[in-house]
């Protein structure tokens, strides 16, 4: 019997990992070899790209597109990973922003922007990963990365909450976008919520959640 090969555009719950995406599939399609293009956080939901079989040779096109985003942040503390899920530090007064102000703010992180990934990522600096050292109680000096914010766009706000929509580089820390804007701000900020919406020209739209991922016909291509 011919191994499955081909694509899924998978729309990933908060909660699992991206990890834990790629075993529900490897269940469901009775194979081993099947990669996905992009880790999302566990609490974020949105679109994975999953490769199956012999299309794992391919993922590599699809890690470097443009990635659009839902989210949702928290004004007036800040969290050592930057989310909901990390140690909340509730600030005792902080100033209440006016949106006029936080307009005028989002302005400045528009287009090149230099971003410190945060101890808590995936990224690798001396061979390890900079979450396990942060699991470790380390912090260590990160060099900023030059990134590109081609739209940021904010959909709602009544403090303590703003809803904004962004299109990023790949490479991009939402994270670490909304805790240098709660800096700006004189306020702090996390992420609240995550939702990714867009890989690409790939929508969450077209995607399948994880428990559909049987019943349906691989994509021979994206």
């Amino acid at each position: 019997m011919e191994s499955p090969s081909g694509f899924l555009l998978i729309d990933k719950p908060p909660g699992p990992t991206s990890h834990d995406v790629v075993d529900m599939a490897r269940r469901a399609l009775g194979t081993r070899k099947i990669g996905h293009a992009g880790t999302l956080d566990p609490f974020a939901s949105g679109l994975l790209i999953l490769a199956v079989g012999k299309m794992t040779k391919e993922i590599s096109k699809f890690v470097g597109l443009d990635k659009e985003y839902l989210a949702k942040l928290k004004f007036g503390a800040t969290s050592d990973t930057m989310d909901r899920t990390g140690k909340i530090e509730e600030l005792p007064q902080p100033p209440l922003v006016k949106r006029g102000a936080l307009e005028d703010i989002l302005e400045k992180f528009r287009g090149e922007i230099d971003q410190v990934p945060p101890m808590y990522s995936a990224k690798k600096i001396g061979g390890k990963k900079l979450y396990e050292l942060a699991r470790e109680g380390k912090e260590i000096e990160r060099k900023p990365v030059r990134v590109t914010v081609h739209e940021l766009e904010l959909l709602t706000y009544g403090w303590p909450f703003a809803e904004i929509r962004t299109r990023v580089s790949s490479g991009t820390y939402i994270r670490a976008l909304a805790d240098d804007i709660g800096k700006a701000l004189g306020c702090g900020a996390y992420l609240e919520e995550l939702r990714r919406t867009k890989i690409g020209p790939y929508d969450v739209k077209d995607a399948l959640k994880p428990e559909n991922i049987a019943l349906t016909s691989l994509r021979a291509s994206l």
